[in-house]
């Protein structure tokens, strides 16, 4: 027997787009991830779409957060990020810590008590180098997506340093250390220990409180994971589904609404 969706949260980002579709108790029974197209719209009402024919009835809640937000026409409530991403987040492991969120456009670091209630948080959507965008940027340079560049990276046993804190000096830098002969993999756990070492120093703004949580895209790295950690001698935490955190929580809270308390 097909499960109602009672709430559909939309996380419209900057790379993807998630929706995700929660039942009468919260939880997640459907989900969608795609590329955000310059359509955002279009691209919104048909994963809508999918998601009436797969359980959810004409009318059901929709919260919409993420950088495209505002262009949900179909949203009955739009909420910001940090709200979303710790919803979802303090659903999916039922306690508090620090939340670490990489995103394609931006990162957040975000600190949350053992109610889910965001006691502080701090936010990099100025620079590239401190988002995912420098990871791929990078690994397209080189031949590689992403996947197969984390690999690279969590199997390297020696590290190139990289210089440059910016995403267009670096690729250029690069270049130059494969002249000169460095390795790939070397430069792959370069890359990951420096963009790890500014996200720590992100999260240190906020206070860093255990336990240390991932989420976001780059959060199914395991290079990500080894190299957060150890910036911040911490054992790092990833949700089932961590791209789909921020959706998750929106979902949560079009399900609020749903029962009358949103």
């Amino acid at each position: 027997m097909r499960q109602e969706i009672v709430g559909l949260g939309v996380d419209a980002g900057s790379t993807t787009t998630k929706l995700v579709g929660v039942d009468g108790r919260g939880e997640r029974i459907f989900d969608r991830i795609e590329p955000t197209r310059p359509q955002l719209q279009l691209q919104v009402k048909g994963l809508l779409a999918v998601a009436r024919a797969s359980g959810a009835k004409e009318g059901t809640p929709v919260v919409a957060t993420g950088y495209g937000r505002k262009l949900v026409e179909d949203a009955d409530k739009r909420v910001t990020e940090i709200t979303c991403h710790a919803r979802g987040v303090f659903r999916s492991v039922h306690h508090g810590g620090t939340l670490i969120d990489i995103g394609g456009q931006d990162a957040k670091a975000i600190r949350f008590d053992d109610k889910g209630a965001v006691q502080d948080f701090a936010m990099n959507d100025k620079c590239a180098a401190g988002t995912g965008r420098f990871l791929e940027v990078v690994a397209g340079r080189l031949g590689h997506d992403l996947d197969e560049f984390a690999h690279l990276a969590a199997n390297a046993g020696e590290t190139t340093a990289i210089s440059s804190t910016c995403t267009v000096f670096a690729e250029s830098e690069i270049i130059s250390l494969i002249a000169q002969g460095e390795t790939i993999e070397a430069i792959a756990r370069g890359l990951h220990t420096s963009l790890m070492g500014r996200i720590a120093a992100l999260a240190r703004s906020v206070t860093v409180t255990p336990p240390l949580l991932l989420s976001g895209g780059v959060a199914r790295s395991p290079a990500a994971q080894r190299y957060l950690g150890e910036a911040l001698g911490l054992p790092v935490e990833v949700p089932e589904g961590p791209q789909l955190m921020g959706a998750y929580g929106a979902a949560l809270m079009a399900l609020d609404i749903a029962d009358g308390r949103g």
